[in-house]
Protein backbone atom coordinates (compact mmCIF):
# COMPACT_ATOMS: atom_id res chain seq x y z
CA UNK A 1 0.00 0.00 0.00
CA UNK A 2 1.24 3.20 -0.95
CA UNK A 3 -0.03 6.73 -0.26
CA UNK A 4 1.22 10.01 -1.62
CA UNK A 5 -0.72 11.98 1.07
CA UNK A 6 -3.18 11.43 3.94
CA UNK A 7 -6.05 12.79 2.36
CA UNK A 8 -5.62 9.78 -0.27
CA UNK A 9 -5.22 7.56 3.17
CA UNK A 10 -8.27 8.63 4.00
CA UNK A 11 -10.19 8.57 0.68
CA UNK A 12 -8.82 4.72 0.74
CA UNK A 13 -10.61 4.18 4.06
CA UNK A 14 -13.93 5.93 3.29
CA UNK A 15 -14.43 3.97 -0.08
CA UNK A 16 -13.29 0.61 2.25
CA UNK A 17 -16.07 1.64 4.80
CA UNK A 18 -18.65 2.25 2.05
CA UNK A 19 -17.98 -1.24 0.37
CA UNK A 20 -18.57 -2.73 4.14
CA UNK A 21 -22.02 -0.86 4.33
CA UNK A 22 -22.65 -2.28 0.79
CA UNK A 23 -21.26 -5.54 2.21
CA UNK A 24 -23.49 -5.91 5.46
CA UNK A 25 -26.59 -4.38 3.87
CA UNK A 26 -26.35 -7.09 1.46
CA UNK A 27 -26.32 -9.62 3.71
CA UNK A 28 -29.11 -8.35 5.96
CA UNK A 29 -31.20 -8.30 3.19
CA UNK A 30 -30.88 -11.82 2.09
CA UNK A 31 -30.46 -13.34 5.84
CA UNK A 32 -33.53 -14.98 6.79
CA UNK A 33 -32.57 -15.80 10.37
CA UNK A 34 -33.85 -12.53 12.23
CA UNK A 35 -31.07 -12.47 14.84
CA UNK A 36 -27.86 -12.49 12.47
CA UNK A 37 -30.55 -9.63 10.27
CA UNK A 38 -30.18 -7.62 13.15
CA UNK A 39 -26.62 -8.20 13.57
CA UNK A 40 -26.11 -7.49 10.08
CA UNK A 41 -28.01 -4.26 10.00
CA UNK A 42 -26.24 -3.05 13.36
CA UNK A 43 -22.63 -3.73 11.64
CA UNK A 44 -23.98 -1.33 8.59
CA UNK A 45 -24.84 1.20 11.18
CA UNK A 46 -21.50 1.16 12.51
CA UNK A 47 -19.58 0.99 8.97
CA UNK A 48 -21.77 4.23 8.61
CA UNK A 49 -20.40 6.01 11.56
CA UNK A 50 -16.60 5.20 10.48
CA UNK A 51 -17.51 6.67 7.15
CA UNK A 52 -18.79 9.52 8.41
CA UNK A 53 -15.71 9.82 10.93
CA UNK A 54 -13.19 9.59 8.33
CA UNK A 55 -15.01 11.80 5.95
CA UNK A 56 -15.26 14.54 9.35
CA UNK A 57 -11.72 14.17 9.63
CA UNK A 58 -10.86 14.69 5.81
CA UNK A 59 -13.39 17.62 6.01
CA UNK A 60 -11.39 19.45 8.77
CA UNK A 61 -13.61 18.04 11.88
CA UNK A 62 -12.00 16.33 13.97
CA UNK A 63 -13.19 12.76 15.60
CA UNK A 64 -15.23 11.65 19.05
CA UNK A 65 -12.81 13.49 21.95
CA UNK A 66 -14.17 11.44 24.52
CA UNK A 67 -13.83 7.71 22.94
CA UNK A 68 -13.06 5.29 25.41
CA UNK A 69 -10.92 2.91 24.74
CA UNK A 70 -10.59 -0.21 26.18
CA UNK A 71 -8.77 -4.08 25.19
CA UNK A 72 -10.77 -5.76 23.00
CA UNK A 73 -9.60 -9.99 23.08
CA UNK A 74 -8.91 -11.17 19.71
CA UNK A 75 -9.95 -15.18 19.28
CA UNK A 76 -8.03 -15.16 16.34
CA UNK A 77 -10.75 -17.69 14.75
CA UNK A 78 -10.51 -15.64 11.31
CA UNK A 79 -7.08 -16.00 11.36
CA UNK A 80 -7.06 -19.70 10.62
CA UNK A 81 -10.35 -19.62 7.83
CA UNK A 82 -9.37 -18.92 4.17
CA UNK A 83 -10.31 -15.92 2.44
CA UNK A 84 -13.57 -16.27 0.35
CA UNK A 85 -15.68 -14.60 -1.83
CA UNK A 86 -19.60 -14.05 -1.31
CA UNK A 87 -21.46 -16.14 -2.93
CA UNK A 88 -25.27 -16.61 -3.05
CA UNK A 89 -26.79 -19.28 -1.41
CA UNK A 90 -24.35 -19.51 1.04
CA UNK A 91 -24.39 -21.17 4.38
CA UNK A 92 -24.43 -19.46 7.44
CA UNK A 93 -21.27 -20.87 8.89
CA UNK A 94 -19.60 -19.83 5.79
CA UNK A 95 -21.00 -16.05 5.79
CA UNK A 96 -19.61 -15.43 9.55
CA UNK A 97 -16.22 -16.97 7.86
CA UNK A 98 -16.49 -14.19 4.98
CA UNK A 99 -17.38 -11.20 7.58
CA UNK A 100 -14.73 -12.33 10.03
CA UNK A 101 -12.26 -12.46 7.27
CA UNK A 102 -13.10 -9.14 6.20
CA UNK A 103 -12.97 -7.50 9.39
CA UNK A 104 -10.00 -9.07 10.24
CA UNK A 105 -8.46 -7.50 7.06
CA UNK A 106 -9.98 -3.79 7.97
CA UNK A 107 -8.01 -4.04 10.98
CA UNK A 108 -4.94 -5.07 9.87
CA UNK A 109 -5.53 -2.09 7.36
CA UNK A 110 -6.80 0.40 10.20
CA UNK A 111 -3.55 -1.00 12.57
CA UNK A 112 -1.21 -0.71 9.87
CA UNK A 113 -2.08 3.48 9.22
CA UNK A 114 -2.10 4.05 13.00
CA UNK A 115 1.62 2.84 13.01
CA UNK A 116 2.57 4.95 10.09
CA UNK A 117 0.78 8.39 11.40
CA UNK A 118 3.18 7.65 14.93
CA UNK A 119 1.17 10.67 17.00
CA UNK A 120 -1.51 13.08 16.75
CA UNK A 121 -5.28 13.82 15.37
CA UNK A 122 -4.77 11.07 12.67
CA UNK A 123 -2.91 8.69 14.93
CA UNK A 124 -5.88 8.95 17.15
CA UNK A 125 -8.63 8.74 14.53
CA UNK A 126 -7.30 5.19 12.93
CA UNK A 127 -6.47 3.93 16.69
CA UNK A 128 -10.54 4.16 17.32
CA UNK A 129 -11.21 2.90 14.04
CA UNK A 130 -8.77 -0.33 14.84
CA UNK A 131 -10.75 -0.90 18.43
CA UNK A 132 -14.32 -0.50 16.42
CA UNK A 133 -13.40 -3.23 13.86
CA UNK A 134 -12.07 -5.20 16.64
CA UNK A 135 -15.01 -5.25 17.92
CA UNK A 136 -16.62 -6.58 15.04
CA UNK A 137 -14.42 -9.36 14.83
CA UNK A 138 -14.73 -10.37 18.16
CA UNK A 139 -18.35 -10.08 17.93
CA UNK A 140 -18.68 -12.47 14.28
CA UNK A 141 -16.03 -15.06 16.08
CA UNK A 142 -18.10 -15.07 19.03
CA UNK A 143 -21.56 -15.48 16.99
CA UNK A 144 -19.22 -17.95 14.85
CA UNK A 145 -18.22 -20.01 18.37
CA UNK A 146 -21.91 -19.99 19.83
CA UNK A 147 -23.15 -21.53 16.08
CA UNK A 148 -20.54 -23.85 15.64
CA UNK A 149 -21.35 -24.96 18.81
CA UNK A 150 -24.77 -25.56 18.50
CA UNK A 151 -23.78 -27.74 15.64
CA UNK A 152 -22.05 -29.97 17.57
CA UNK A 153 -18.63 -28.85 16.66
Amino acid sequence: MSFDSFEEILKFAIDREKEAVDFYEGLSRKESFPGAREMFESFAREEKKHERLLRDFLEGRKGPEDYHFEWIPDLKRSNYTVDMEYEEDMDYADILRLAMKREEASLKLYNELEEKSKEGSLFDLFKILSQEEAKHKLALETMYDDYMASQGD
